[in-house]
């Protein structure tokens, strides 16, 4: 079974970090770039930040409102994907998303639950 498990949301001051991790269980997770989303109440789910697979030499991407803040990394031995916050703004306040997509075969997808993320003011 297939599943994507995130963590370590939660409630953070303006200018604080936060760590995200996700889990990955159910498929060769070294194939697969690794993604996070997040969609904020009222928005469209917006990209974040992303890393290839490990023999696409796991070129990392970012969108441009966490460029500098944001740190996408992966350990394929754990089989798990993080997300490192810094400088948190309340604008960063979301449910943040974990996103598989297999590197040749891009219709094999899969999503975690989400987490929340909630910067405050």
């Amino acid at each position: 079974q297939v599943q994507l498990v995130e963590s370590g949301g939660g409630v953070v001051q303006d200018g604080g970090s936060l760590r995200l991790s996700c889990v990955a269980s159910g498929f060769n997770f070294s194939e697969y770039a690794m993604r996070w989303y997040r969609q904020a109440p009222g928005k469209e789910r917006e990209f974040v930040a992303a890393i290839g697979s490990r023999i696409s030499g796991e070129t990392v991407y970012y969108g441009d409102s966490v460029k500098g803040r944001f740190t996408i990394s992966r350990d394929n031995a754990k089989a798990t994907v993080y997300l490192q916050m810094n400088s948190l703004k309340p604008e960063d306040t979301a449910v943040y998303y974990c996103n598989a997509r297999h590197q040749i075969v891009t219709s094999r997808e899969y999503w975690g639950q989400g987490t929340q993320v909630t910067v405050s003011s």
